[in-house]
This record gives C-alpha cells, sequence and structure tokens, in this order.
C-alpha cells in the first residue's frame, strides 16, 4: 500500500478546505469500501481525511415531512431507526440485506453512496479496466460478466453498481446534500450517478472535492407499504445478482402509486420508469405486474452469460408487487 497522510476533520469547511487544495486526498468515512481498494492498489491517495467525527450523524424530521440522514450515519443505525422502519421499511431491508452486522457498523450513508464497482477487472491492477484506467479496454464484455449490466451499459464499461441502500433511495427520490468550497449544494438521486457513456472513470456529478453531508427522503405515504428483495448466489452476506425495491399503493383495485428500481443491472441503481408508467392506473395484477417488468425490460442489452437477470427482474417484478397488493387488500 503507498504511503499516505491522515488527519481527521473537526468541522466541515476545514474538511472541503483539505480537498479543494490537495486533490489526491479523500474522504474517509468508515473506509468499507476505500480501504479495500487502497490494499489492492486501485485508490491510491496521498491523504485521507477522517470524516467520521463531523457532526452528520443524525436523522432529523424535515419540515416537509420527510426524513434528513446525516451522512455519516451507520447502515446500522440507520436500518434500526424507527421512522425508517414505519415509514420506508424497504430501505431498512436493503441495508440489512446488504452486508454483514460487522461492515454496516462501521460503513456509512455518505460512504454507500460513493461505493465503487465490485467488477474483478476493476480491482485487479493487473487486467486494464476503463474505470479504473481510461482508454485501456473493458475486457469483461468478452470475459467474466454473469453478474454484469444488462441496462443503461455501453461498449466502454458493463460494471454494475454494488450499493442496496441506493436502490431503495432511489425508488424514493431521495435528494443528496453536499458542500463545497464554494457552498452548498444539492443533487436528486435521479443525477447524481453519471451515464456510463464514454467516460466509465467519471461516476457521479458530485464537483471536485465535493462532501456529501445529508440525504433526503421526501415525504411519501406508498412507501409505507415497500419492501426490498434480493437475489444472492449465496444465502451468507454477498452482492446481488439481482434486486427491487417496490412500493405500491392500490385505490379499488386499481394502482394509485407505484415505485420500483433495480439493483445489480446497470451502473447505478435503476428506476424503473417504463414499468411504472405502465402500472399507473392499471387493474392490479399478476398480469399487469408482468407487462410493466416487460416494459421496463425492453431495453435490456444483457451479454452471452448474463441475459439470466432479465428473467429474475422480471420475477422478481411479479413477486414483490403481488405480495405488496395481497398485503394491502388485508
Amino acid at each position: 500500500m503507498k504511503e499516505f497522510g491522515y488527519q481527521r476533520a473537526t468541522d466541515v469547511p476545514g474538511a472541503v478546505a483539505v480537498l479543494g487544495t490537495d486533490p489526491d486526498a479523500r474522504y474517509l468515512g468508515g473506509g468499507t469500501n476505500l480501504v479495500d481498494l487502497m490494499k489492492a492498489g486501485v485508490e491510491r491517495p496521498a491523504r485521507l481525511v477522517d470524516v467520521r467525527e463531523l457532526p452528520l450523524d443524525r436523522i432529523e424530521e424535515t419540515r416537509e415531512g420527510g426524513l434528513r440522514i446525516g451522512a455519516t450515519v451507520t447502515n446500522s443505525d440507520l436500518a434500526a431507526h424507527p421512522g425508517i422502519r414505519r415509514r420506508y421499511p424497504a430501505l431498512a431491508q436493503a441495508v440489512l440485506a446488504g452486508a454483514s452486522g460487522q461492515l454496516r457498523n462501521m460503513a456509512t450513508v455518505g460512504g454507500n453512496l460513493l461505493q465503487r464497482t465490485r467488477c474483478g477487472y476493476f480491482t485487479d491492477v493487473t487486467k486494464p479496466c476503463n474505470k479504473r484506467a481510461p482508454g485501456s479496454g473493458c475486457p469483461a464484455i468478452e470475459g467474466e460478466h454473469h453478474n454484469h449490466a444488462i441496462l443503461g451499459a455501453s461498449g466502454h464499461c458493463v460494471a454494475v453498481h454494488p450499493s442496496d441502500m441506493g436502490v431503495a433511495l432511489a425508488a424514493f427520490d431521495a435528494v443528496v446534500s453536499y458542500e463545497t468550497a464554494d457552498g452548498p449544494g444539492q443533487l436528486p438521486l435521479a443525477d447524481f450517478y453519471l451515464p456510463v457513456g464514454e467516460t466509465p472513470h467519471r461516476e457521479t456529478a458530485l464537483p471536485p472535492g465535493a462532501l456529501i453531508t445529508a440525504v433526503t427522503l421526501p415525504p411519501a405515504p406508498v412507501a409505507a407499504l415497500s419492501r426490498y428483495r434480493k437475489v444472492r448466489e449465496r444465502a451468507s452476506y454477498a452482492f446481488a445478482i439481482g434486486s427491487l425495491a417496490a412500493a405500491l399503493e392500490i385505490r379499488d383495485g386499481v394502482v394509485a402509486d407505484v415505485r420500483l428500481a433495480f439493483g445489480a443491472v446497470a451502473s447505478r441503481p435503476w428506476r424503473a420508469e417504463a414499468a411504472e408508467r405502465a402500472l399507473s392506473g392499471a387493474p392490479a395484477t399478476a398480469e399487469n405486474f408482468a407487462a410493466a417488468a416487460d416494459a421496463e425490460l425492453a431495453a435490456a442489452a444483457p451479454l452471452p452469460h448474463n441475459a439470466y437477470k432479465v428473467t429474475l427482474l422480471r420475477n422478481l417484478v411479479v413477486a414483490a408487487l403481488t405480495e405488496l397488493a395481497e398485503e394491502a387488500a388485508r
């Protein structure tokens, strides 16, 4: 591992000022992803700025009736929070599905959003990778890609984003707040992650040196009846091969509101907008749930060894929405 400097930030302006003058510095939260990448030689920061003790560790009500989650709130505290469990249960379930207890105790909300892909070519510095070394190529396209993207990929990168938490946040229109040397800013999660395109090494729309300070969930009554479903290759802690955050509101047998987001199918949490449009105002039936999934997955472009994800996601949508519809009818 490359030698690096370390300092502990005591306030947000001070943390931001360091990265403003040192582009080779990185913020350190829980370190559950960054430190692993440093050990592998993928990340080589000159300095780590520890932000764990900044006053960003609270979950608070907003004036609009939503919840504001501080960036250094741990995944364990997020999943256990009564307001999250009651009003956004899919988010709590996603966090609990996302990692082992030890990792959840360390990992932070801001760091979770910024974690990088677990693609084996990205984490192996002996292999080419456009995300790690732009212009070097994407060997996953012709090589091992059974858990890679089927939506929104490009000829430059087919890696998937690994976050479970991000999938639920995408379904509920979360907004990311950040601080820079020029002042505060906000990004809807829908705009937070950049399309892969020809620049897969540019992953987010955050300005250089920006520090995530909070994630805000707007009020969403539909979220109270929600589920997160994750499919993985082993029952113990593992990254998803396909996942779904789903929320459903039914009135008189018709879909009044629906939220759907997919995980492990794209370079970012994938909001299933075509499926939502197909279901809005439609009878809440298994046939319509399947048709909505087909409408979303019509854009899928699977590789030879990951076409199974199309069927997997279709089945997840039908199963989760059917379960939610049955619960709503009780």
